[in-house]
């Protein structure tokens, strides 16, 4: 039907007659001139004008016209309701878009709140511990380093204190072996073993440590008076005395020494226990670092895929916003198309039916003869 009158707007428009020089008042000519302005206005007045001059009946043709301004009206409000459809499906668009967004965003807080917070201190303590275990290491190696070599001093002082004790027991033993000869002695025997003692006391190291005591008594039982039996037995209750002693402390020495030896080992297995853990810990760790890093990555990944979607999402909302104010921008200029036309179409019907405009028309067809 549109088509149609738009066909017949086109026709009439060609064959429209000029009002410029009719018997109209200039207000009658100004209302005609805006109304021919407006395509449905133009045509309803050639219309009428073709339909009064062909001999047609006014009131048929305002139920035509009255016809053509009901379609109107119904295409005006199918633009109504279209636009309407947009409208809620724009807002229902907008409102999943921006919930989403929301919900994106919250998601790109949530991953940085993990990097930041958890990962990066994560990985810094991680590596701060590895470190540690490092240095304990460092530590156990040198303890037992340390440990081995003052073993190895206190075992050598031990053989020399024992090599001392079983010097001087030894000359003790010489001692008292040639002493225990002078029962009833000649002088040649005195002099015998007297000068043995002599042999036996720059036997004895230097600096010995019974060094001292031992070259006492054999000075006295050099210088001694042999023949005086109870002199002799004095020396050699000092000497025997001072073996005694001399056993007693090489025996504490040897006892000492397989206790420190004992405690020495027992020291080794502890810290060679120590360092196993401190190994185990550090495989322990490294792992937590690897698996760290590699969050570190996943996350700082996820961090990209959510920006990305984000940016898809706004941009797929600015795209939205987009289309609608330009749906929204045809739909204001179709609607006030529309209303312009149908406010035209009003006017030429009005102005159809004024007794004026059947005059107008009837002049024109007697000017035409």
């Amino acid at each position: 039907m549109y088509k149609l009158a738009v066909c017949t707007l086109l026709i009439l428009s060609v064959t429209a007659i000029d009002v410029t020089n009719s018997v109209w008042t200039s207000h009658d000519q100004k209302a005609f001139a805006q109304i021919k302005q407006s395509g449905w206005g133009n045509f309803i007045l050639n219309f009428g004008e073709l339909h009064l001059t062909t001999g047609g009946i006014l009131s048929e043709l305002n139920t035509e016209i009255a016809k053509l301004i009901d379609e109107l009206d119904e295409e005006l409000a199918e633009v109504h309701h279209q636009f309407a459809r947009r409208t809620d499906v724009h807002n229902r668009e907008v409102n999943r878009l921006s919930q989403e967004i929301q919900d994106k965003e919250r998601e790109v807080f949530n991953a940085h709140d993990f990097y930041d917070n958890v990962l990066i201190p994560q990985r810094d303590r991680f590596a701060a511990q590895l470190e540690q275990l490092h240095e304990n290491i460092a530590y156990n190696r040198k303890t037992l380093n340390e440990a081995t070599v003052q073993r190895a001093n206190d075992h050598a002082e031990f053989e020399s204190l024992v090599a001392e004790h079983n010097e001087a027991i030894s000359a003790i033993d010489e001692s008292l072996q040639l002493l225990s000869q002078l029962e009833q002695p000649s002088l040649v025997q005195i002099q015998k073993v007297q000068k043995n003692l002599t042999k036996i006391q720059q036997s004895l190291k230097r600096h010995s440590t019974f060094q001292t005591f031992i070259k006492t008594l054999i000075e006295i039982a050099v210088e001694a008076n042999f023949a005086d039996q109870g002199a002799l037995k004095e020396i050699l209750t000092a000497f025997n005395n001072l073996r005694v002693q001399l056993v007693d402390s090489l025996n504490q020495l040897t006892a000492d020494e397989a206790e420190a030896q004992k405690d020495f080992e027992a020291r080794v297995i502890q810290l060679n226990q120590e360092h196993a853990e401190f190994q185990r810990a550090v495989i322990v760790k490294t792992a937590e670092i690897e698996a760290n890093a590699n969050k570190i990555d996943q996350t700082l990944d996820l961090i990209d895929e959510l920006h990305a979607d984000l940016d898809t999402l706004n941009g797929q909302l600015q795209a939205e916003n987009d289309d609608y104010a330009f749906c929204t921008d045809v739909y204001n200029a179709t609607v006030a198309e529309y209303n312009k036309e149908l406010n035209a179409a009003h006017q030429a019907l009005d102005l159809l039916n004024q007794p004026r405009f059947t005059d107008y028309v009837k002049s024109q067809l007697k000017g035409a003869f």
